[in-house]
């Protein structure tokens, strides 16, 4: 695996606000501060060293605080343009390094990165505090907002000005100065306890191993994986044996095939206390993160820190969305108890004395839709090779939205398995830069998601830029002569990271900050969601599954099969992410002054919700990192389940018109990727699907309701 160059051959030096570059006999010059030389301005992976964030991060900082400075110091009368604006231009060095640096180290992270990222984050918060607390740049931006209606603004313009005053109240700018003091504190500690989160939970799964040394262990367990699990013992020094990760390609099929009960608990058990117990444990983390942010929301004058994070998104308090919630976890827990019974019939009959457990549920799960529906997945993954894969996304793409993909592979790539991409439209424009990053590694998180290291905005006087957008991945590895063979849940990970995807490179927002996925928290799950729907649609099926031994296209009858079994096990799938959002929001509303008991207080939402005992949150807390990792989805990972309701509503037009209906597709390209965060998304929405969602497309969609 190779890192960034790490040559000290170089001399490197510290940078000066002021200097762009040092002297020396190399007289090497910082990436980051010059224009980069390479197509579409990727940046120059090869050139970064660790020794280029810190003075360009430094250097970024005094950048944008001349360019605030600027603007608080113009003596014209505040508008759009000398204020707005100009704020959203400010900032590109910091914006361009963050990026970069955000990126990997989350991708290719290593001891270098860590210790980097302890120094690089704080500074960051801090000076996002400075701005959004500046009182002098919040009166030119109060200003503009008091007058908005008479300054004849655009209506992008005009929301840019009312998001931009929200963000500055949000942030404090009405505080007193030791309110502010006090909240710059919160801040700052807060992001020194996300990032002792996020260590330790990566050092936590990277220390799990279940090491098997008998091979009769392995009954059940598909060959590729074994295969797999063969390769991590020799990279660990323990030939001969077999080594399983907690990594999902890894823990998934021994949870799902795995004969061996014994070898299904200790994965199971070993994944649900991850990060919970020893060195690595995130419970006082936590602990911490609920005292400060109750801390915060309290400044900010809000009763808790649910009620914070909600105000400023489409449900607007946390009473909305747990109202969404329950109307989906009912149907969903009675599907749990009818999929039980079917697992513990088909048990019985086996001759087993057991009763189902959390860790036979994905085996059982697995056996009745094999006797059900005679589905076997590992058939099935046999025509969903990742190249395969691959092809039908950006087949989707092209019939739907007339973009091509074209790979480019000499571009720059901060990693030998990134694949880059040129993406353009039927005219042949350029409209965006896309790469992939898809197998796991040790330096990489878990999970899979979307960003971008350029984002896009078109100026008034002509000038623009289009994004560089990245989807990355912890997907099944190829192993010998077999590639890469994914799962039905890997398939629609890789659509789903995709949406984001497009949203992101179709973007034709005017403004850097209502660009692609800049939108409302619980909207910007709907690019993503809506196309994980053509996956498994038979016209597209045919266009991208093709068997990797034979070359055959998935047959009819597999189709069907799969048609027939779509809804099957989502009562569990269903309950653990709705449990799962649902002990988000109770986090939420926790004002807590002395430690709670973690483990007790996730047992008091289990009862209180009468969780089936075979069913756990799909993130414990002290893995949960979307709402621990950082603030993203905090009293927010509902979010997913509200743009369900967006998603099944609106895919309901595509069966209705026909999934490639041309009408359809542009207008949900004008309406929602290209739009951005221009306009109050519900009015994107009901522009596109012509009235507001309902949740009962979710539940139909689900197979929860007729």
């Amino acid at each position: 695996m190779r890192k960034f160059s790490l040559t000290t051959a170089a001399a490197i030096c510290m940078f000066a606000a002021t200097t762009p570059s040092c002297s020396g006999p190399d007289k090497r010059v910082n990436p980051f501060m010059e224009s980069y030389d390479t197509p579409f301005n990727i940046p120059p992976f090869d050139k970064i060293t660790y020794d280029d964030y810190m003075p360009a991060i430094k250097e970024g900082i005094a950048q944008r605080n001349k360019e605030i400075e600027a603007i608080v110091s113009n003596p014209e009368t505040p508008d759009f343009n000398n204020t707005i604006l100009a704020m959203e231009k400010s900032g590109n060095l910091l914006s361009r390094v963050m990026l970069v640096f955000s990126s990997l180290d989350e991708t290719d992270s290593s001891p270098e990165m860590v210790k980097i990222s302890e120094e690089a984050y704080p500074l960051y918060s801090q000076n996002n505090d400075e701005i959004m607390m500046n009182d002098s740049l919040f009166q030119r931006v109060k200003y503009v907002y008091d007058h908005r209606e008479e300054m004849g603004l655009k209506p992008y313009e005009q929301r840019a000005v009312e998001e931009s005053y929200k963000q500055f109240v949000r942030n404090g700018a009405l505080l007193s100065e030791a309110d502010k003091e006090a909240l710059k504190k919160c801040n700052t500690e807060l992001t020194d306890l996300y990032l002792q989160f996020n260590k330790n939970l990566l050092d936590d799964t990277n220390a799990f191993e279940l090491v098997v040394d008998d091979e009769s262990q392995l009954s059940g367990i598909p060959a590729s994986n074994i295969a797999m699990a063969a390769e991590e013992a020799k990279t660990r020094g323990k030939e001969g044996k077999w080594v399983f990760t907690l990594h999902a390609p890894s823990r998934l099929p021994l949870l799902q095939y795995a004969d061996n009960r014994e070898l299904r608990q200790k994965m199971y058990e070993g994944y649900t206390t991850l990060a919970s117990k020893g060195e690595h444990n995130n419970q006082p983390i936590i602990n911490k993160i609920l005292k400060v942010r109750a801390q915060k929301a309290k400044l900010l004058g809000y009763p808790d820190y649910g009620s914070y994070m909600t105000a400023n998104v489409m449900a607007k308090t946390v009473e909305n969305a747990e109202n969404l919630l329950m109307n989906i976890w009912t149907p969903a827990i009675a599907r749990v108890k009818e999929e039980v019974a079917e697992m513990q019939a088909l048990s019985n009959k086996e001759g087993n004395d057991f009763k189902i457990a959390p860790w036979d549920y994905y085996y059982y799960a697995e056996k009745v839709r094999k006797d059900k529906y005679n589905l076997d997945e590992n058939e099935v993954r046999e025509y969903f090779a990742l190249d395969n894969v691959r092809k039908g996304i950006f087949t989707m793409a092209e019939r739907l939205y007339g973009v091509t993909f074209t790979e480019l592979p000499d571009a720059p790539k901060y990693n030998p398995e990134v694949k880059v991409y040129e993406v353009k439209d039927t005219a042949g424009n350029h409209v965006a830069v896309f790469m992939t990053d898809y197998f796991p590694r040790a330096s990489k998180r878990q999970g899979a998601w979307m960003s971008e290291f350029q984002g896009a905005f078109e100026d008034a006087d002509g000038t623009s830029q289009r994004p560089i957008v990245y989807n990355v991945g912890n997907f099944s590895k190829p192993t010998g002569d077999t590639p890469a063979l994914l799962t039905l849940d890997e398939v629609e990970t890789m659509f789903h990271e995709f949406g984001h995807g497009l949203h992101g490179m179709l973007t034709r927002a005017k403004l850097r900050s209502q660009a692609g996925t800049n939108v409302d928290r619980d909207f910007v799950e709907l690019p993503s969601q809506i196309h994980e729907h053509w996956a498994l649609e038979p016209e597209l099926l045919k266009e991208y599954a093709f068997n990797y031994k034979t070359g055959e296209v998935i047959p009819d009858s597999l189709i069907a099969k799969l048609n027939a079994a779509s809804t099957h096990n989502q009562g569990f799938t269903t309950t653990e992410l709705v449990g799962a959002a649902l002990l988000d929001l109770q986090y939420g509303k926790l004002n807590p002054t002395d430690d709670i008991d973690v483990e007790a207080f996730e047992r008091s939402v289990v009862e209180k919700l009468a969780m089936p005992s075979e069913v756990t949150f799909r993130y414990r807390s002290p893995y949960f990192r979307h709402i621990f990792g950082s603030d993203g989805y905090a009293s927010g990972y509902y979010t997913y389940l509200w743009a369900e309701v967006l998603d099944s509503d609106g895919f309901e037009l595509f069966k209705e018109k026909g999934i490639f209906d041309p009408e359809t597709a542009k207008s949900f390209k004008e309406n929602v990727l290209e739009a951005g965060g221009s306009a109050d998304p519900m009015e994107l929405y009901v522009k596109f699907r012509g009235h507001e969602p309902e949740v009962g497309a979710l539940l139909r969609n689900r197979g929860l309701a007729n």
